[in-house]
């Protein structure tokens, strides 16, 4: 179990508290605009209860990479999308560590919040480095002596070892936020001991890493059973000797996950059982959806979803099941007669009594679009964080908050 600090264990009432949250969010390309604030709504809740304790908040964020469309360097726009959040004034400078930036972070009164440009604009930022080495840089070396706290609040950062990930917390005593308690907390009572039976439900397109996950959940019987969907589901049928047909496998090849396939079938062999794989595909036949059972596949036409038969067994499951964790759609929901599979086997966890966690991107895109966002227990809106969580690794921002509450004795 993770040991960490959170506000409860430190008074902030008029000092400085440096946060980090994560404030990258979908942009719009051609009008510049903030196409979902979702994000820096739920980190408002953090930063509103700063304000409330009396604290001077100085928030440090990123939008996009540099190079990459999303990349803005100005972050007013997502300081006045806080404002809206928080009902209250936002200040926002065009400067991360400069005599602007410092000099209104000095210039703060109690409940006041200053948001600063864009952290990637700083070009060490994103170098991988100990916690000490990035504590020696200049952003780290210019802020740090003019806070007294540092609020890790963006779970969906904590896998990068960036400078304002990781750097502030080796030279200020680092507290978890309420965004990342809530993450942890949940990934704990899905990792740690989940209630059983537990079934992870795995989909989507990044197979590489369910292969991670699968065997990290199954060795560590955490899972009872995974099931599969997605071009997962695809790969595992590859592992079983499935001919899908030449549309489906040519998806495989381009994207490079055919050779995944052996991996795949040592899980098999490794957890006979375990692991669910489609009964049925449906596909799409000139613009309608076709299903057949895997044992007449291949088909000469892309498979977009699990069949009927598939979903209402993988639901049928769910329904049992104490603790469920989805990452991935079952199909490509983007297209409407192939949402179908995600649905039934979604729908079927926002019903089940089970305590249901999900993550990732397009997990949560298709939550969004089926109306089922708030149905279940818990919905992380970290990416890479979540999925590398679900693997077992170790991440970076994690330790420095494991290691502050062990320097802080607790």
């Amino acid at each position: 179990m993770v040991k960490f600090l959170t506000l409860d264990d430190v008074d902030v009432s008029g000092k400085t508290v440096i946060v980090r949250p994560d404030f990258n969010v979908p942009i719009d390309p051609e009008t510049r605009e903030i196409l979902d604030d979702t994000r820096i709504r739920e980190h408002a809740r953090t930063i509103k209860e700063l304000v409330e304790k009396g604290a001077k908040v100085v928030i440090i964020a990123h939008q996009g990479r540099p190079g990459e469309p999303e990349f803005m360097e100005s972050l007013e726009k997502h300081a006045r999308a806080l404002e809206r959040a928080l009902g209250r004034p936002v200040k926002y400078v065009h400067d991360l560590y400069g005599p602007e930036a410092k000099d209104t972070i000095k210039a703060l009164k109690p409940g006041e919040v200053l948001v600063l440009k864009n952290v990637r604009t700083f070009p060490e930022e994103r170098k991988k480095k100990s916690p000490e080495e990035h504590a020696k840089s200049e952003l780290v070396r210019e802020l740090a002596p003019l806070a007294d706290v540092f609020v890790l609040d963006g779970f969906s950062v904590a896998h990068r070892a960036h400078a304002s990930v990781v750097g502030f917390a080796a030279v200020l005593p680092a507290v978890a936020g309420r965004v990342m308690e809530r993450e942890l907390r949940s990934l704990e009572r899905a990792l740690e001991k989940p209630e059983k039976p537990c079934i992870f439900v795995l989909g989507g397109a990044k197979a590489e890493k369910c292969v991670d996950i699968i065997r990290y959940v199954l060795e560590n019987n955490i899972a009872d059973k995974v099931l599969t969907g997605g071009l997962v589901g695809h790969l595992f049928l590859k592992a079983k000797g499935i001919d899908l047909g030449r549309p489906s496998e040519e998806v495989l090849e381009k994207k490079g996950l055919i050779g995944l396939v052996d991996a795949m079938k040592e899980l098999l062999d490794a957890f006979p059982g375990k692991i669910e794989v489609p009964r049925d595909v449906a596909y799409e036949i000139y613009g309608d959806r076709g299903e057949v059972y895997v044992k007449a596949l291949p088909v000469d036409h892309p498979i977009y979803d699990i069949g009927l038969e598939t979903a209402e067994h993988y639901a049928s499951l769910v329904k049992d099941a104490r603790s469920v964790v989805v990452s991935g759609p079952m199909g490509v929901y983007e297209k409407p007669m192939f949402l179908e599979g995600t649905w039934r086997v979604f729908n079927a966890v926002a019903k089940s009594s089970a305590f249901s966690l999900a993550g990732g991107g397009d997990t949560v895109a298709a939550l969004k679009t089926l109306g089922l966002f708030d149905k279940f227990s818990f919905v992380s809106l970290a990416g890479g964080a979540f999925i590398e969580y679900l693997m077992g690794k170790k991440l970076p921002g994690v330790e420095v908050l494991e290691k502050a509450a062990e320097k802080a004795g607790k």
